[in-house]
């Protein structure tokens, strides 16, 4: 065996210290960020007075995830997402009027984030395939957004990552921000102000620089 042989590997069988550093490193280098943007939202950014901002998931939950699908059939994974900021909707194929405004509300905050538009994304995902191809033509202005479903079990294990009951998901509507790591931080409910949602936003991007 070659001296550099064996070298390279005692570096394989005993890493130095200094291996290890430079892993901790880097783990924090991509992890940090999201956890401080988190924790920078929770400590300062809210007057108790306002109802314009989400209500906080404390614990932070991470998104199983489960095989879903296209209107289209398609495979998709919500890992697919990780890396960007997403905001999601979720309800009935049918998308009722109230279905329409949250996917429109997302639209606009997405849009609203301009040169930062390219760190966030949206998701509509339909707990029923009963109205597929009527939900295509319903969301014709929407193009840039994902819309997935899934088989009952896998979309009853992803709701149930976002505290929902699956026979109940009709009820549930509202917009959840899950962060570039996959877990869900933030519930907006109905009747939430467009405005507070965008400025947590705005302030997540700004003080994390992953996603």
């Amino acid at each position: 065996m070659t001296t550099m042989s064996m070298l390279e590997s005692d570096l394989e069988a005993k890493p130095t210290p200094a291996n290890r550093w430079v892993f901790v490193m880097l783990m924090l280098l991509f992890v940090l960020p999201v956890v401080l943007a988190t924790m920078l939202y929770l400590t300062g950014w809210r007057p108790s007075s306002s109802g314009n901002h989400g209500e906080l998931i404390q614990p932070a939950r991470q998104i199983k995830d489960r095989a879903l699908q296209t209107l289209d059939g398609q495979p998709a994974h919500f890992s697919e997402l990780r890396g960007k900021w997403t905001m999601v909707h979720i309800g009935l194929s049918s998308c009722p009027d109230e279905c329409m405004k949250n996917i429109y509300t997302m639209r606009q905050v997405h849009a609203a984030q301009a040169k930062e538009i390219g760190r966030v994304q949206r998701v509509f995902i339909a707990t029923d395939r009963g109205a597929a191809e009527k939900l295509k033509a319903k969301l014709a202005d929407y193009p840039e957004m994902f819309v997935w479903t899934g088989e009952k079990k896998d979309l009853a294990e992803v709701l149930q990552s976002f505290g929902i009951d699956a026979e109940q998901a009709a009820e549930q509507q509202g917009i959840y921000l899950v962060d570039p790591l996959g877990n869900l931080i933030m519930r907006y409910p109905p009747g939430t102000d467009p405005g507070g949602m965008l400025k947590d936003m705005t302030r997540l991007l700004k003080y994390s620089w992953v996603g």
